[in-house]
């Protein structure tokens, strides 16, 4: 498919389907019409059926729109970035940095006792070890883009809306150092040789390479934009410089055997606290970036939607183990985040309903599923199923429980009945 066309049909198609769900009264967020659009588009529906423009009939035309989804991950880490600022990371710094780290190495840890488990009661031809610890180092990661969605479409303010931000911006920090460790150990017990490099070497560089990058051009944004004196010219300059940061971001290259890599997600979202907490203009610079970005992120969930595989179900074995996978993951996000939060001394509205917020998974994980790929052989296949399951499951779910946890918080305003009435049959219009 034309990439314009394709790109109009994502967005037309995300935008329309928002409107069924209102005109039937689905109070779904969103991000799960804009999913189910991309559904209805993908391989397994009108793609397949008709295509020609009308939908993507393979996976590889979904591939092909890489650079937008790359170009919507980019700008949510650097939005969510500023929510490092110094003067609010004093209040609830160190509740962030403690819940943070608790609730995804809890997820990770309990989903790898499930799925080990599992191991010995399935047997080593149905769930290889080296996969179950793979996966569990990813079911620490959040999606960052499905929360970030939610709580902007429906302008939720509050206490456990100002810790889940930054919590959900560590979280993929701490997954990441997760993820290269349990892969590191998955790929020793397949080749039967313990690499201390990859192990422990390898990620440290990763996250230090990542965070100087990240300062770096986030300081000479902000230097750089004393230039202009239109917001708008500053808003363009910003663009261009979240761009070009993804793009240094995918650089690799070596350094006798230590890999020097950087996390995209790690370096925008450093781009982004360095520049709210260096820039005077950042401000109004990153309330105009979330009103041009707006279409940019319905576009990249409906291709997100497009890229769920649904084949996954003709696996029984995948299904088991994707149920165990999503109820454990589940379980440890919620009960980590209850008792760190607890234990750092949080109000009892954040105890009881930050864990709900923090269910969604997708590109950080679809991410790890990528590099989990070197595995090769069925491990790599039971990963990627298990964890597709996962995505679909989670992100047709997880942003309607985050909705509900914030409305039960009191930091989502509830609508009034005449209010939803006039929406429904055209007198607001949103």
């Amino acid at each position: 498919m034309n990439p314009l066309i394709a790109t109009a049909v994502a967005l037309f198609a995300g935008m329309m389907m928002t409107r069924v769900f209102k005109l039937l009264g689905l109070n779904f967020p969103d991000v799960t019409a804009f999913l189910i659009a991309g559904l209805l588009l993908g391989p397994y529906a009108l793609g397949k059926a008709v295509g020609n423009g009308i939908g993507f009939a393979t996976f590889e035309e979904v591939e092909s729109m890489k650079v937008l989804t790359s170009a919507a991950l980019g700008f949510i880490a650097f939005s969510i970035g500023s929510e490092f600022r110094l003067s609010e990371i004093k209040q609830i710094g160190k509740a962030a940095v403690v819940i943070g780290i608790l609730q995804a190495v809890t997820a990770a840890l309990l989903v790898d006792l499930a799925l080990v488990a599992l191991h010995f009661i399935l047997g080593p031809e149905t769930l290889p070890l080296p996969a179950a610890i793979t996966l569990g180092a990813i079911a620490s990661a959040t999606a960052p883009a499905a929360t970030l969605m939610v709580v902007r479409q429906y302008k939720a303010k509050g206490p456990v809306t100002s810790l889940l931000l930054p919590i959900v911006a560590l979280d993929d920090a701490v997954g990441l150092v997760l993820f290269a460790v349990s892969f590191g150990i998955a790929r020793a017990m397949i080749s039967g040789t313990l690499d201390i490099i990859t192990v422990v070497v390898n990620p440290i560089v990763e996250i230090v390479c990542s965070i100087i990058l990240g300062a770096v051009m986030g300081f000479l944004l902000s230097q750089i934009e004393k230039l202009f004196y239109s917001n708008s010219n500053r808003l363009s300059m910003t663009i261009s410089f979240v761009f070009l940061t993804i793009a240094l971001s995918s650089m690799t290259f070596h350094i006798g055997e230590v890999k020097i890599s950087f996390s995209w997600l790690l370096v925008c979202m450093m781009l982004g606290t360095v520049f709210c907490n260096t820039s005077a203009f950042s401000g109004d610079i990153f309330t105009r970036s979330d009103k041009w970005t707006a279409p940019l992120y319905a576009v990249f969930f409906v291709l997100s939607g497009a890229e769920l595989d649904l084949g996954v179900f003709r696996y029984p074995a995948v299904i088991l183990i994707g149920v165990v996978y999503i109820l454990v993951r589940a379980l440890g996000k919620y009960f980590g985040a209850h008792f760190s939060s607890k234990m750092v001394g949080c109000s009892d509205t954040i105890v009881k309903y930050l864990g709900i917020t923090l269910l969604p998974q997708a590109g950080v994980a679809l991410g790890m599923v990528q590099s989990a790929s070197a595995l090769g052989g069925d491990e790599a296949s039971l990963i990627r199923n298990v964890v597709l399951f996962g995505v679909l499951i989670y992100e047709l779910v997880g942003p309607s429980f985050t909705r509900m946890a914030l409305t039960a918080a009191g930091e989502i305003a509830p609508v009034p009945e005449e209010k939803k009435t006039r929406r429904r049959f055209g007198g607001v219009h949103n």
